[in-house]
């Protein structure tokens, strides 16, 4: 089974369900990514800052030694970390990426967050994380403006296929469109029923933008960071409405949270170790959900997000 796509609007065709590589151990990523692959995955979401761009690389490059695959069936997405914001870094920092991986291209390449931080050099620590050489957090001069047009260099040289940007609120949403050449082909952001930014997908809709959801089970992602926020919030697979619908359609309740995204036009990156979640969550578009049980889903909204800076004690407070 591979995942239906949705076309972005330059042209090119994107999974609308893929593998998030966020949280994946070194010691199994390669693994991982190979087994995805061999599901039926095609479209794998990585990132300077997620430390496993080499071991995601070498599971790509096992699967089409095998073949399993051909490169052109991929659809390899990384990110620009905020400490590379500066134009004259954009490049270097991407090829180096595009090595980590063992490809020539990113089929989608994107700004991480809306967040200019001091330069790190990779030889004194990658990924860099938040934190400058001296270990505290310092701001770079650099405008989004200026990285926006020295990732649309990115697009023309060819090195990134696609251009986009996650983590932007509405009001940078509308400034890019101002300045952008090359409008984004996509923004991703934190998306689930606790967090369903409605505005937010109806502007990016209007403007031919696609959007992709991270953390599609809301606070399950960050149990696992220990935030406390996100364990004193019931868990969305145990509510008793996404469980009543999944019983309906004998699924299973991260299907019904999958499918309620994709069904509503989202591009969805689950990640699982396990061989038959794998399959189940690759499977959310062969059913469908009625426009009550959607709405049922998105009533829960809370505006409750868990993946802001001021969560990990970093004050970047770009969603006040």
């Amino acid at each position: 089974m591979v995942s239906p796509t949705i076309k972005l609007n330059n042209g090119r065709e994107m999974p609308l369900v893929g593998f998030g590589l966020w949280k994946v151990n070194n010691d199994t990523c390669a693994d991982q990514v190979y087994n995805a692959i061999k599901s039926g995955y095609r479209l794998f979401d990585g990132a300077c800052d997620y430390g496993n761009e080499v071991e995601s690389g070498q599971g790509v490059a096992r699967a089409i030694k095998d073949g399993l695959v051909k490169r052109e069936d991929l659809f390899i997405v990384s990110k620009l970390w905020n400490s590379f914001h500066d134009p004259e870094r954009v490049g270097p920092i991407a090829k180096k990426q595009l090595a980590d991986w063992g490809v020539d291209y990113f089929d989608l390449y994107i700004v991480h967050f809306p967040i200019a931080l001091k330069y790190v050099d990779p030889s004194v620590r990658y990924p860099p994380g938040w934190n400058d050489e001296k270990g505290g957090v310092t701001e770079s001069k650099s405008k989004l403006e200026d990285t926006w047009h020295a990732m649309e260099k990115l697009y023309d040289d060819g090195l990134a296929k696609s251009i986009g940007i996650s983590n932007y609120n509405g009001g940078l949403v509308l400034d890019v469109l101002r300045y952008a050449r090359v409008v984004p082909q996509t923004l991703q952001i934190e998306h689930h029923p606790y967090l369903t930014q409605e505005g937010l997908l109806k502007l990016c809709k209007d403007n031919g933008i696609a959007v992709t959801a991270y953390s599609s089970f809301g606070p399950q992602s960050f149990i696992e960071l220990d935030m406390a926020k996100a364990k004193n919030t019931p868990l969305l697979f145990d509510h008793k409405t996404v469980q009543s619908i999944a019983e309906k359609h004998s699924k299973t309740p991260a299907q019904i949270l999958l499918r309620w995204a994709t069904q509503r036009g989202v591009a969805v990156i689950p990640k699982s170790n396990n061989q038959g979640r794998l399959a189940q969550n690759l499977d959310v578009c062969s059913f469908d959900l009625g426009e009550d049980e959607i709405k049922s889903i998105s009533s829960l909204d809370q505006n409750l997000r868990f993946n802001d800076p001021l969560s990990y004690g970093i004050f970047q407070p770009i969603f006040a």
